[in-house]
């Protein structure tokens, strides 16, 4: 079967990346002097609905939903992306699982950017009846399910989907026949399993904990990361610094939002590149990439301007720009 020809789509693509934020967008951002001002240069670049007194979320989230339109009107089918979108399926899982258990009183705990409709895995939950869902989130499902019903362990059941989380994104990564993808999904999972590693040395998990919750990846041993975990945080450190991660173990000693800051950095490092391809999926994904980037980027701007934080302070939260 032909591969699908992306070279108008990534002509397209080129004509938007125009309009990514440079590091010169957001220091005048950064020159606002409130909140409200920020929103006003935000509406004047063509972000959110107009309004200056629009929630932040829904800021961003107008702009998530622009960026999917407009991937809609590029790509005929849409599946290709959708090792972004099982994150929020499987939180979206828990969700359910956990309202079936404790009904929550009108939350709004559900995302609506999944490749399963929420009120789908809603009912299934309150039914107890996951065959409707794919195969393995199925199984996922009933196992979590009945974890939480025999044990009342809210950890355990977030753990097991989590994992499956995990597992279905590298899965996904690795059948797409895309470089980028692939990458993407083994930077998900590895930085994942740090984060996992650093959490449960931080609250005493045993190693049996420690080897459910970590998934195997191509760029850590698991192993190797969970003994450290018992041991100590510098023995984490000690183990990332002869990894590919040796950024991460520089960056976790400083704090955990530079840590934060580091993954979303090496992201963006890898994907440069595909500025200067033209006929794969890689360069459209690397798009998506760099929106959500500038998105969670602008929350925290946004973010740092409404709580009085500093200059200083919220600039050394920024992440790297695309363009």
């Amino acid at each position: 079967m032909a591969k699908p020809d992306y070279i108008y789509a990534v002509a397209r693509i080129r004509s938007k990346e125009l309009l990514c934020f440079s590091p010169a967008t957001l220091e005048q951002l950064m020159a606002c002097k409130t909140y409200h001002e920020c929103v006003r240069m935000l509406n004047e670049k063509g972000w959110g609905n107009g309004s200056a007194n629009q929630t932040p979320e829904s800021l961003l989230e107008a702009e998530r939903r622009k960026t999917w339109d407009q991937l809609r009107e590029l790509v005929e089918d849409m599946s290709v992306f959708d090792v972004f979108l099982y994150a929020n399926d499987y939180h979206n899982l828990k969700a359910a699982i956990k309202e079936s258990y404790a009904p929550s009183h009108g939350a709004d705990i559900y995302n609506p950017n999944g490749t399963i409709d929420p009120a789908l895995l809603r009912q299934a939950a309150k039914d107890h009846q996951f065959s409707v869902l794919p195969a393995e989130m199925g199984a996922v499902a009933e196992e979590a399910m009945s974890v939480l019903r025999q044990t009342g362990d809210g950890q355990l059941c977030d753990m097991i989907i989590d994992k499956a989380a995990l597992e279905a994104i590298l899965r996904a990564g690795k059948a797409s026949g895309s470089p980028l993808l692939e990458f993407y999904a083994e930077h998900t999972v590895a930085t994942a399993d740090i984060k996992i590693a650093v959490r449960c040395q931080k609250t005493g998990k045993s190693l049996g904990f420690l080897q459910r919750a970590l998934v195997e990846c191509d760029t850590l041993d698991i192993t190797q990361l969970a003994q450290a975990a018992v041991e100590s945080f510098e023995a984490i450190t000690g183990y990332l610094i002869h990894t590919c991660y040796g950024g991460a173990a520089e960056a976790l000693c400083q704090s955990a939002s530079a840590f934060e800051r580091w993954c979303d950095n090496r992201l963006i490092e890898k994907i440069r590149p595909q500025k200067y391809e033209t006929s794969t999926i890689d360069p459209i994904a690397a798009w998506l990439l760099a929106r959500e980037n500038e998105i969670k980027t602008v929350r925290i701007l946004l973010s740092g301007k409404r709580n009085g934080l500093s200059d200083d302070a919220i600039r050394e939260r920024l992440r790297e720009m695309y363009v």
